[in-house]
């Protein structure tokens, strides 16, 4: 069950809210500015990325970034962060590769749909063709690197949706055919 900080305070007016079940017939307790009147809402954060590849030499290679910022610091992870308002979620995970990796892209379709209800995310990965072996990561990358799947540092992961992500991705590869991929991560 994800645990999360209550809200104290109305985002719009400041005063004191309190947990309980709005009066429109809602069935789960929300935070209710005592004062406004207004129903404060929680909902999952989206995390966005990519699974940047690139076929050379008869190999596949994914695109990896190495973390230099916690959580995981020092860990490796695809591309991805969280979705930010006023964008969509091809968006973001084409802003966010271009942030972390300085990767040039053609965007492809959605490819994993994970959902992480322990720490209220949903982590939507889109595969993503490299135009360039030309690399920039931002200040929260240390490197970016190609690996193919038997060099890949799969004990060195960031975080079990990349490694899911990555498992349905060569296993696909390897089938010819790639396709949407829907899991819960409990």
């Amino acid at each position: 069950m994800f645990t999360r900080p209550l809200i104290r305070f109305c985002k719009s007016c400041g005063s004191a809210v309190t947990y309980r079940l709005p009066d429109d017939g809602d069935t789960k307790e929300r935070a209710i500015c005592t004062a406004c009147k207004i129903v404060h809402y929680e909902n999952p954060i989206n995390v966005v990325g990519t699974i940047p590849y690139l076929e050379k030499e008869g190999k596949l290679y994914v695109l990896m970034c190495l973390r230099n910022i916690d959580p995981r610091k020092g860990k490796w992870t695809l591309p991805a962060g969280f979705m930010e308002l006023g964008e969509t979620a091809s968006q973001g995970a084409a802003r966010e590769t271009q942030e972390e990796a300085g990767a040039q892209i053609e965007m492809q379709e959605l490819f994993t749909v994970l959902s992480v209800p322990a720490i209220g995310q949903v982590h939507l990965h889109y595969r993503a063709k490299l135009l360039s072996e030309v690399y920039a990561p931002g200040y929260e990358t240390v490197e970016a690197r190609l690996f193919t799947e038997a060099e890949m540092p799969w004990g060195e992961m960031a975080f079990r949706t990349i490694k899911t992500t990555l498992v349905h991705f060569f296993e696909d590869a390897k089938a010819g055919i790639f396709s949407l991929h829907e899991g819960d991560l409990i």
